[in-house]
């Protein structure tokens, strides 16, 4: 696999997952409409930020790992895809449905950014997740890591913006599409778990075969 294709494989789990409603989804919809466009995009900047946190413990735990540990780095990388896979059979397995979006009880745009960011860096499965990611896409043979872990910072925080701050500005339409479209979220949620199925079997493949190697 070439480092374009790996970013490729990247984006398109990054993608999947970012697009599933959950809480982040919810609470940004939510300030948008509640208090408007500036509070929708604050609580996006929040959640941005808190990506960003946790694409530098992703970034340094693989290249600490690479640099004590190179041995336990390709059983890491079969462990997380198949994780990786768990997650997508369980998305595919489950119903997503939005049924209402609530008021935010933010004050200010300043209190949506730090909640924002407060949810994303508090969520558990956050942390499970990318130590279970980063191993696949994060590899030495394509050469120092802290640039390839710029660049995948980068394109999360661009990926997040995309999604969550055109939410934030279509907060209206964004809402119809969502709440009660039991049928559209559902399949939203198992085409996600399909492409991190796909996504786990193709990093499993290349796991593998360093392994054996």
């Amino acid at each position: 696999m070439t480092y374009t294709e790996n970013l490729w494989l990247f984006f398109t789990l990054l993608f999947g997952i970012i697009v599933v409603p959950g809480m982040d989804m919810i609470f940004v919809l939510a300030n948008s409409l509640t208090r408007g466009r500036a509070a929708g995009l604050a609580a996006t900047a929040g959640i941005i930020a808190g990506g960003l946190v946790h694409s530098l413990y992703g970034a340094v735990g693989v290249g600490l790992l690479a640099s004590l540990v190179p041995v336990l780095f390709t059983p890491l990388l079969v462990v997380g895809a198949l994780y990786m896979a768990w997650i997508g059979i369980s998305l595919m397995r489950s119903s997503i449905t939005v049924d209402h979006v609530g008021p935010a009880d933010t004050r200010s745009n300043w209190e949506a950014f730090r909640r924002g960011m407060t949810t994303c860096l508090i969520n558990p499965k956050a942390y499970l997740f990318m130590l279970a990611v980063y191993p696949q896409f994060l590899r030495p043979d394509f050469g120092p890591l802290a640039p390839q872990a710029a660049i995948m910072a980068a394109m999360t925080a661009a990926t997040q913006l995309a999604v969550y701050g055109g939410l934030a500005a279509a907060a209206g339409r964004a809402r119809e599409l969502l709440v009660g479209n039991g049928t559209a979220t559902i399949w939203v949620g198992r085409i996600a778990g399909l492409l991190l199925i796909l996504v786990s079997l193709v990093t499993l493949w290349e796991g593998v075969s360093g392994w054996s190697l």
